[in-house]
């Protein structure tokens, strides 16, 4: 017998079982990293708040809250990972008017914009008369719908992107029915 010849074949079978262990591994990690990026979101903004309730894909499993575009005051509105200091990020939700109010712009409620506009939710001067800033939630399944619109749900958008040190989503109303829930299920903290 050549031990020599031996000892190389058994030192092939091994390496040639670390690729495949090495490559699970590498899989395994990568599925339970996403599983944690996954589930409820540990949401740190101060109430008040309007959050989606699934992390979904936010790196720092920071959560996504409605947030205005860019820094400070916008009139167009997108999800972004939530703040700890709160800020832009903060709205409260009246149930007796079905107002949608900014914590930091007290004047401006979320309105749905026409269509055509750039983005499908904005801020408006708060006119509890406006029936585009009238919004109904449902506390078991977590919808937010126009109230003329039951049907129609605010979710997040498919897709993120970096936002600097956050991420970022389009906000949108889509149809209840046809979008996930977890794009669909917010959590209002008063």
């Amino acid at each position: 017998m050549d031990w020599g010849k031996l000892e190389s074949t058994d030192s092939r079978k091994a390496t040639d079982m670390k690729i495949p262990f090495s490559m699970t591994a590498t899989v395994l990690v990568c599925t339970l990293a996403q599983a944690a990026l996954a589930g409820e979101a540990n949401v740190r903004t101060p109430s008040p708040v309007i959050h989606l309730k699934d992390n979904l894909d936010e790196a720092d499993g920071l959560g996504w809250c409605i947030d205005t575009v860019g820094r400070g005051y916008a009139e167009t509105l997108h999800a972004h990972s939530c703040k700890s200091q709160g800020g832009d990020v903060q709205f409260a939700y009246d149930p007796e008017t079905g107002a949608i109010q900014s914590v930091a712009f007290s004047e401006k409620c979320i309105a749905v914009l026409p269509e055509g506009s750039s983005t499908d939710f904005g801020l408006r001067n708060c006119d509890s008369a406006d029936p585009a800033q009238q919004f109904s939630f449902d506390p078991a399944s977590g919808a937010v719908a126009p109230g003329g619109a039951p049907s129609q749900c605010m979710a997040v958008g498919e897709s993120s992107r970096r936002a600097g040190p956050f991420m970022s989503r389009d906000l949108v109303l889509d149809a209840c029915g046809a979008t996930e829930p977890a794009r669909r299920t917010w959590v209002i903290r008063d």
